[in-house]
């Protein structure tokens, strides 16, 4: 007979979730989600990944969170696309109009759609919940350490765009330009998502995966110098 430890409320409420709602969920995301190189179904998995981690530490609701997580990027404009910044408001309202059509918990959906609308960069809505925060956070470092490096380089090979300058890779001496360079979006945009962690864990999580992007630079400025 094995000992097992107790599941925790979190292991508990998300044991259930994913009984009862979770292959709804990855049925609609899957008839509804416009993917790109960045944005896929592994994409939402790590998201969801995430999340309950950072639950688990700062209290979020999983009834919450959870469906947040997976249907952040039910919806989304290309990158580069003129309306991008009203993607997420147009995802919350699906993702909302969804979760009612398979009589999902009414008093989630307020807090549910506030957290798919927050998560986003370019809709620049600040999270005023909790749960809104995590959902941001767990979005966010996705952006960030081995696999931010990796999405990085899929989008900007998906828009061709050169890896490097060849005179200053590393923009010591120029503006980072990202809608010519790759390892320019580093500079623009990437380093400075650790500085938006909401949660103690994501902040501590998002120094980690930085480190990881700043070795990677070091070791590429080796390779190439």
């Amino acid at each position: 007979m094995f000992n097992e430890s107790p599941l925790n409320e979190t292991e508990l409420n998300e044991a259930a979730f994913n009984e009862t709602w979770k292959p709804e969920l990855l049925r609609f995301i899957q008839q509804e989600m416009v993917t790109d190189a960045a944005h896929d179904i592994q994409h939402v998995a790590r998201v969801v990944n995430t999340a309950t981690r950072l639950s688990e530490t700062e209290g979020g609701d999983l009834y919450v969170v959870l469906p947040a997580a997976y249907l952040h990027d039910c919806f989304t404009y290309p990158k580069d696309h003129p309306d991008r910044k009203h993607s997420a408001f147009i995802a919350a309202d699906k993702a909302c109009e969804f979760l009612s059509s398979i009589h999902y918990p009414n008093q989630y959906l307020n807090a549910i759609h506030h957290a798919i609308v927050a998560h986003s960069y370019s809709a620049n809505v600040a999270p005023t919940t909790r749960e809104a925060m995590i959902v941001q956070d767990a979005d966010r470092l996705d952006a960030l350490g081995a696999i931010g490096i990796t999405r990085c380089i899929q989008v900007s090979a998906s828009l061709q765009r050169t890896l490097y300058s060849n005179d200053d890779p590393f923009c010591r001496e120029r503006a980072p330009d990202d809608s010519q360079f790759t390892l320019d979006h580093f500079y623009t945009k990437l380093f400075s998502i650790a500085d938006t962690m909401n949660t103690s864990a994501g902040q501590a999580e998002a120094q980690n995966r930085v480190e990881c992007m700043q070795y990677y630079l070091t070791q590429l400025s080796r390779e190439i110098s």
